[in-house]
């Protein structure tokens, strides 16, 4: 059956709530007010990710009615992303402490990994190891990561729906590729809904995604990433591989500041992205970039572990290696007042 009709319906909706969400961040005065710590010089509304999650909630009910998405996996996904979408709506309007955040990241992960049977067996340079309880611990800990650094890496105009984007589209072409029809309908529909709310975030952005489109992403794309593993092992690795460019950013800046005693929670303008969007004066060029390392550099790399044999964990390796080198050149996690 042919589902374009819906498709074109999810974008409208994307678009339009985002339009209504900027319009009800100007009139209650939520607004990003540029500070010493901010990547951006023009005061702007904030929250239009949720338009995103009501879009792509309705989106997940469409595929459980049409049996084009598992129940379980269903539950999973709403369930888990609107617990973390409400956290950030909170946040937006006003202040959760960083424990009760996390406490309650923590909570939707478990959610989301109970609906999915847990983390399944790994396969670690062509062996299958299943570390059972521990696995599902650790992947409780992968999903909160994604779904925070998915947070620190929304710092300017449109890099983290550029991001989702790509991500979602090369990991349908790899559904696709590999025969497993159940995984294409879930990242294209979030890749419809992400690029409604493009048209408004787009360089240079009229509204923000706030945290609660943020974290729902990087949930979401987690969840897909499990759901994805538990069809084929090779399939999370290719999505770890998509996943690169915010991953090696986010994690190297992290472990930098940490090195040096930094509260990781506190504002900073130290992630790559940060440094090179200031060394050339440009949010597009930087976002543009994001979207070039993806589709020219970490898509194929994915495109060879799913159809042409190449181990996943060697995948990795060779997709992460440049993006560690350019995360090192752009000065990641360095303080922002070095020479």
């Amino acid at each position: 059956m042919n589902y374009g009709w819906f498709i074109a319906v999810i974008a409208f909706l994307a678009f339009a709530l985002t339009w209504a969400l900027r319009y009800y961040a100007l009139s209650r005065s939520l607004i990003d007010i540029p500070n010493a710590r901010s990547s951006h010089s023009v005061p702007t509304p904030r929250g239009g990710g949720v338009a995103i999650v009501l879009t792509f909630t309705l989106a997940l009910v469409f595929l459980e009615w049409r049996d084009l998405l598992a129940t379980s996996s269903f539950w999973a996904l709403a369930g888990s992303g609107a617990l973390v979408a409400l956290i950030g709506f909170m946040d937006d309007h006003g202040h959760i402490a960083a424990r009760w955040r996390l406490l309650g990241h923590f909570g939707a992960a478990t959610w989301l990994l109970f609906w999915m049977g847990g983390m399944p067996p790994m396969q670690l340079w062509g062996v299958a190891i299943d570390m059972g309880l521990v696995g599902h611990v650790l992947a409780a800990f992968y999903l909160v990561w994604l779904l925070n650094l998915y947070n620190f890496m929304d710092g300017i105009d449109g890099i983290a729906s550029v991001e989702a984007i790509c991500v979602c589209l090369g990991a349908g072409l790899l559904a696709w590729l590999g025969g497993w029809a159940q995984l294409i309908w879930a990242p294209l529909l979030l890749a419809v809904c992400v690029a409604g709310f493009l048209v408004w975030n787009f360089p240079p952005a009229r509204i923000f995604m706030g945290d609660a489109g943020s974290g729902f992403l990087g949930l979401v794309l987690g969840g897909l990433s499990v759901q994805a593993a538990s069809v084929s092992a090779e399939m999370f690795w290719a999505w770890l591989i998509l996943l690169g460019v915010f991953i090696v950013d986010a994690t190297f800046t992290l472990l930098r500041r940490l090195l040096r005693g930094e509260r990781i929670y506190e504002a900073h303008r130290s992630h790559a992205y940060q440094f090179a969007s200031r060394r050339f004066n440009s949010h597009l060029a930087v976002t543009l970039t994001v979207a070039a390392i993806n589709l020219i550099w970490l898509l194929p790399i994915a495109v060879a572990v799913i159809r042409f044999g190449l181990d996943g964990c060697l995948g990795l390796i060779l997709a992460y290696a440049p993006l560690l080198c350019l995360v090192v050149l752009f000065r990641a996690g360095e303080s922002e007042t070095a020479p």
